[in-house]
């Protein structure tokens, strides 16, 4: 093995990663981290080893037993040397110092939105990004860090294993299986060790607060010390951390804890945060206006949670589509300074469109991140991905508010686990929603409740609600969401559904002449089948489509009507027919026999 070559990283939760990552350093080798794996998906795998063609396999000796099982039939993998470094006998150190310009490792990602490439990381790009995290969370001396994300993902190994050994910090681990299993555990784990700093995905601290509901906090949970909660990787939400900080409080949370932060591979991992012990910044921002790219504040309007700025001399601009800056609007976020990468592995073309570009009102070259957000007193928002925005009759959506609204509308939903995507029907694009379902038999109602927490928070009729079961939905190595998979896999009629809730005609229906002519303006207004006795938020409807109905309503049979308290189409049927019936004494006889035979009969 010679300065240069790579190798792949394929280890359990442990500490024997840390060692062999550290080693790689030493050694001047390019380690490339990777999942251990997986019968369903040797195929992440195998397109890794094609691509960066490692010379070994470091692991440890069960892996190693199991993997030799797995990829027998792998001609990529069953090559490849395994070399389980938990059994190998150490040799005598020979610390050199390695080039800042030397690759350090490939940090491969797939996104959300294309196929796994490899990030070209150097040594210098490592210590810059530590700098930053050093800098912004304030560590020093007393600092005490605790991770449970995966060691392969950027987070989890930039912030939570080279962090601490940059600093010469005590460090505890925790088995994301472990988080996962039992997200208390991670509360009880900072109590227990004395964390000041540890931290996840925004969907880390909705688990959490779901637990609590649901079971009450631990007695054992003390998190007075905790000073540097960082919130990253996907967006930062306002309602989780009000809720975190409300459910937490007793036990000694403080929401200045709460740092937010935005990154990414290409970036290393830090590109921008808060302060700490600053809080999180919050701006209410109109939501309309933001659905344009424009962002008009609004003090009643949706709150955005601002991801700090850039440290140690990074910059972040705001730039239209001509690379200009976008001013006050949104627009797409690049990045320059010394930890952003080298580029991707191979693939000259790419970096060359994604790392170089540049902007007629700056000197030098940007990093494209793909993302969009917006500046606001030095501060950066981020708004979602530009790939993954939704254009649905003139509004730009942004998926990953469907998909939280989707997730918090019923208790069997697995948080994180959903994925929000537009789709061509005629001459529209339609929004589709496919969600993990933890218990099969609550899809039918899940997806109800999905379809009507959509339609109240955004008032957009979804096309079709998917439930499936969980771990159905690719992710990346990070843990989002695969959007452009999932919409592959529903178009393809792929996904092994569960429970599907479609927008489809409505067929004749059972009742009176009253109820089926409601039902049909019903159907006509919300786009799919009506039974009599749903309530119109329950199949997708909002305020104004229950409004759209009752004047539909009165169009056809000429009334006044009162609006039931229960909206549905038989109650609403029967208000028609009593505001019908209130007419009948000013008819003849004649009159009123057809008004009463058009009704069905007396009521």
């Amino acid at each position: 093995m010679a300065p240069g070559d790579r190798v792949l990283l394929v280890y359990p939760p442990g500490l024997d990663f840390p060692c062999a990552f550290l080693g790689c350093l030493w050694a001047g080798v390019v380690a490339v981290p990777a999942a251990p794996p997986q019968p369903d998906r040797l195929g992440v795998l195998e397109g890794i080893a094609a691509d960066c063609e490692p010379v070994a396999v470091l692991t440890t000796a069960a892996l190693a037993a199991v993997a030799q099982v797995l990829c027998a039939d792998s001609p990529a993998l069953s090559a490849l040397p395994l070399l389980a470094t938990d059994v190998l006998a150490p040799g005598e150190p020979h610390p050199r110092a390695q080039p800042a310009d030397r690759v350090a490792m490939l940090q491969y990602t797939s996104g959300s939105t294309g196929a796994p490439k490899g990030v070209v990381v150097s040594h210098g790009n490592l210590l810059h990004n530590e700098a930053q995290i050093t800098r912004s969370f304030g560590h020093g001396p007393d600092s005490v860090v605790l991770g449970w994300l995966p060691v392969f993902h950027d987070m989890g190994l930039v912030g939570n294993v080279l962090q601490p050994l940059y600093l010469g910090v005590p460090c505890w681990l925790q088995s994301p299986v472990d988080f996962l299993k039992e997200p208390l555990g991670w509360l009880r784990a900072i109590s227990r060790f004395g964390a000041t700093t540890s931290g996840g995905p925004n969907f880390a601290y909705a688990l959490c607060v779901r637990a609590a509901e649901h079971r009450g906090v631990p007695e054992d949970v003390a998190l007075g010390g905790w000073r540097v909660a960082f919130n990253g990787a996907e967006p930062v939400r306002s309602a989780t951390l009000d809720r975190f900080a409300e459910v937490f409080a007793p036990v000694g949370f403080r929401r200045e804890a709460f740092l937010p932060c935005y990154g990414l591979a290409e970036g290393t991992l830090m590109v921008a945060a808060g302060a700490a012990g600053a809080g999180a910044a919050r701006l209410a921002v109109d939501a309309d206006a933001l659905a344009q790219d424009r962002v008009a504040p609004d003090p009643d309007g949706q709150a955005l949670v601002g991801c700090g700025r850039p440290w140690e001399g990074q910059q972040v601009a705001v730039v239209d589509a001509a690379g200009r800056s976008a001013g006050d609007a949104v627009g797409e976020i690049w990045v320059r300074g010394a930890s952003v990468a080298q580029g991707y592995w191979r693939k000259p073309e790419l970096t060359e469109r994604t790392f170089r570009a540049t902007r007629p009102d700056a000197d030098g070259t940007w990093l494209r991140t793909g993302d969009l957000g917006f500046l606001r007193d030095g501060a950066l928002f981020v708004t979602g991905r530009r790939k993954d925005l939704i254009v649905h009759r003139g509004r730009n959506l942004y998926p990953q508010d469907l998909e939280a609204a989707a997730e918090q509308s019923h208790p069997a939903l697995r948080v994180g686990c959903g994925a929000a995507f537009g789709a061509e029907a005629g001459d529209e694009e339609r929004v589709v929603l496919v969600q993990e379902v933890r218990d099969p038999a609550a899809a039918t109602a899940a997806a109800a409740a999905i379809r009507a927490a959509v339609a109240r928070g955004f008032g957009v009729q979804l096309h079709e609600v998917v439930l499936v079961p969980a771990r159905t939905l690719q992710k990346t190595s990070s843990g989002k969401v695969r959007r452009r998979a999932a919409r592959a896999a529903w178009a393809e009629g792929r996904l092994p559904a569960l429970a599907v809730d479609a927008v489809a005609p409505a067929p004749e229906v059972d009742g009176t002449a009253t109820e089926r002519e409601v039902a049909r303006i019903c159907a006509e207004v919300l786009g799919r089948r009506v039974p009599l006795d749903a309530e119109f938020v329950a199949l997708g409807g909002d305020s104004l489509q229950a409004a759209e109905i009752l004047a539909g309503a009165e169009a056809s049979f000429g009334v006044r009507v009162v609006p039931p308290p229960r909206p549905t189409a038989r109650a609403l049927a029967a208000a028609v027919d009593d505001a019908l019936l209130a007419t009948v004494a000013g008819l003849d006889d004649a009159q009123a026999e057809a008004l009463l035979a058009s009704l069905g009969g007396p009521r």
